[in-house]
């Protein structure tokens, strides 16, 4: 049984340290011109990869609640996460313009975000591949991130597992069992019960 969110050959991931570099830049670069960092992703999961992987010597790092709980569970099991800090409003504006704030999808458009004014919105996301998801979001700035496998990563998961029989859902699933089909495998689709989100990415 395989997902296929991204099952699409348009959906290839570089590397994720790439990805990380590009996120740094941009820190540096809003860091440069005094206006904070407010980068969206998910908080369970993708909220402390990204904070494994960024550059924190560049600037403090402060997170959404919803971020920081998490944070404190990760780090309560033992994982090793640098430090962030919750956000509260005792927090000097000034200090937010040189910082990082990882916030989840909620905080998109809501007053919660008028507090880090001025600031630049990016989103770390499979879809952001898409210019126009980029748009939609009115991220102004999209990194292709994703816990998901892109387009070669399904096919190669899928032949190693040597599976006969290839039971698709989640996403582009009628596409990945065509593909399968012409390629000599003998796949299937497993209706959703729910419309493909957007955001899961």
């Amino acid at each position: 049984v395989t997902e296929s969110t991204f099952a699409l050959p348009v959906y290839q991931w570089e590397d994720q340290q790439i990805t990380f570099e590009k996120m740094n830049q941009w820190w540096k670069t809003n860091q440069a011109e005094g206006i904070a960092s407010v980068l969206i992703v998910y908080a369970l999961g993708k909220a402390q990869r990204v904070l494994k992987n960024i550059d924190t010597s560049i600037g403090p790092v402060y997170s959404h609640g919803a971020v920081e709980n998490m944070n404190s569970l990760f780090r309560n099991e033992g994982m090793d996460l640098p430090e962030s800090t919750f956000v509260t409003d005792q927090i000097p504006k000034e200090q937010y313009r040189k910082s990082l704030i990882i916030a989840p999808p909620s905080a998109i458009g809501s007053p919660w975000l008028k507090r880090f004014l001025p600031y630049s919105l990016g989103i770390a996301s499979g879809w952001m591949s898409l210019r126009g998801t980029r748009r939609r979001r009115s991220a102004d700035r999209g990194f292709v991130l994703s816990d998901h496998a892109d387009w070669d990563g399904l096919n190669k998961a899928i032949a190693l597992t040597g599976a006969e029989n290839i039971y698709t859902t989640h996403g582009y699933i009628t596409v990945l069992t065509r593909w399968l089909n012409e390629n000599g495998l003998n796949a299937m689709e497993v209706p959703q019960q729910f419309s493909r989100d957007e955001e899961d990415g």
